[in-house]
C-alpha cells in the first residue's frame, strides 16, 4: 500500500466514475470564514471531495459541523458580511466559480446548478403565487414569453407528481402541504434542467411515508434528467438508499470519504461508528439509542489535534495534540484517524 496522502483524488471514491473520467463539481481545501465579535469562526475549514456526471453524493454528519455552509458556498450565496470564502477552488463544468463575476454566477444558479433548500415551510415567498415563484427561474434565465414559462412550470408540476398543476399554480404555500411544498421546491429547482442539483435535508419534517415519496421522486427525476445530486442530511438510512459516494463531515472538515457500500461496509473513522451504532434499528432490545458523548465543538475554537478526540472513545494522547489529515486507508477510501492510518500502515508492511 502506498503511503497515505492527504486527501482522496478526483473520483477516487465515485463508484461509477472512470480512471479518465472529469468530475462535474470538483471542491478543493475550501475555507469559509465568518467573523464574529469573539472571533473568527472556521465554519468550513479545508472540504475537499468531488462528484461525477450523473452521480450523487451524501454529505452527512450531525447540526453545526458545516455542511449546509459547504452548500451555500458552493453558490457563493455566504451572506457578506461576515462570511468570506478564504480559501480553495471550486471547479465546476470546467469554470472556476470562485473566479467567476456577480453576474456570471448568478447566470450558474437556477440555471446549472439548482438548490432545494432545508425548509419546505419556510422557503417559499408566502406572498407569492407557487406558479409565478416557478416561473420566474425560466423567466430569469431564458427568453422565453410568459406563456411558455407558464406551459413549462404546468408540464414540471406534473413531472413531480402533482395532479392538480394548473390549479396550483394560482394557490399560494399556505394552501398546500408540506409534501406538497416540497415537491414545488424540487420542481423549481428542476424547471430549467440543471446540470447539478444540491437537495439540503430535503426531507425535513416530512413524515416517513412522505420521505419515501420525495427520495423517490429524486431517483426517477435523475435518471430521467442526468444531473448529479449532492444531498446534504443527517439521517444515513437516506444515504444508504440515494447516494453512490458518501462524505462524512464533522467540525468543518470531512472526516471520512468512501463509496456507500464500502462505508456502510466498513466505517473507518470513530465518528462515522458512533453515527451507525445511534441509529435506531428493527429487534433492538436496549431501552435507549447509543449516542455519541459531547456535543460538537464550536467553530470559534476547535481542538488541538483531531477534533473529535474529546468526544472519541479510542482517543490516544497522539490524537490531542497531532493535527490529522484525510488520508487513503483503503482503495477508494479515506479516513481522518491516526489510529486507522497506522494500522492500515502496520498491514500494508505485514
Amino acid at each position: 500500500m502506498s503511503a497515505p496522502q492527504t486527501r482522496p483524488a478526483a473520483n477516487s471514491v465515485a463508484p461509477n466514475a472512470g480512471a479518465t473520467a472529469e468530475p462535474l463539481l470538483e471542491v478543493r481545501d475550501l475555507k469559509t470564514y465568518f467573523s464574529t465579535d469573539r472571533g473568527t469562526a472556521r465554519a468550513v475549514d479545508g472540504v475537499s471531495f468531488s462528484i461525477a456526471a450523473g452521480s450523487t453524493l451524501g454529505l452527512v454528519g450531525e447540526s453545526g459541523c458545516g455542511k449546509s455552509v459547504t452548500a451555500l458556498s458552493i453558490l457563493r450565496l455566504i451572506p457578506s458580511p461576515p462570511g468570506k470564502i478564504v480559501g480553495g477552488s471550486i471547479g465546476f463544468d470546467g469554470k472556476e466559480l470562485l473566479a467567476l463575476s456577480e453576474q456570471e454566477i448568478r447566470h450558474i444558479r437556477g440555471n446549472d446548478i439548482s438548490m432545494i433548500f432545508q425548509e419546505p415551510m419556510t422557503s417559499l415567498n408566502p406572498v407569492f403565487k407557487l406558479g409565478d415563484q416557478i416561473m420566474e427561474a425560466i423567466l430569469v434565465h431564458e427568453r422565453v414569453s410568459k406563456a411558455e414559462a407558464r406551459n413549462r412550470t404546468i408540464e414540471m408540476l406534473k413531472r413531480v407528481k402533482i395532479p392538480y398543476a394548473e390549479t396550483l399554480l394560482d394557490q399560494y404555500p399556505h394552501q398546500i402541504s408540506g409534501g406538497m411544498r416540497q415537491r414545488v421546491m424540487i420542481a423549481m429547482a428542476l424547471v430549467c434542467r440543471p446540470k447539478m442539483v444540491i437537495a439540503d435535508e430535503p426531507t425535513t419534517a416530512l413524515d416517513v411515508t412522505i420521505q419515501a415519496q420525495i427520495l423517490e421522486l429524486l431517483r426517477e427525476l435523475q435518471e430521467e434528467f442526468g444531473m448529479s445530486i449532492l444531498i446534504i442530511t443527517h439521517d444515513l438510512g437516506i444515504v444508504s438508499d440515494l447516494a453512490d459516494a458518501v462524505a462524512v463531515m464533522y467540525a468543518g472538515q470531512i472526516v471520512e470519504y468512501a463509496s456507500t457500500p464500502d462505508l456502510f461496509t466498513s466505517p473507518k473513522h470513530p465518528y462515522t461508528l458512533g453515527l451507525f451504532q445511534s441509529r435506531p434499528q428493527l429487534g433492538r432490545k436496549k431501552a435507549r439509542l447509543d449516542v455519541i458523548p459531547g456535543t460538537v465543538p464550536s467553530p470559534l475554537n476547535f481542538p488541538p489535534g483531531c477534533r473529535f478526540h474529546p468526544r472519541c472513545a479510542y482517543v490516544a494522547e497522539e490524537c490531542r495534540v497531532t493535527p490529522v489529515t484525510l488520508a487513503l486507508v483503503a482503495e477508494r477510501h479515506s479516513s481522518r484517524c491516526l489510529r486507522v492510518q497506522k494500522r492500515e500502515i502496520e498491514l500494508s508492511k505485514t
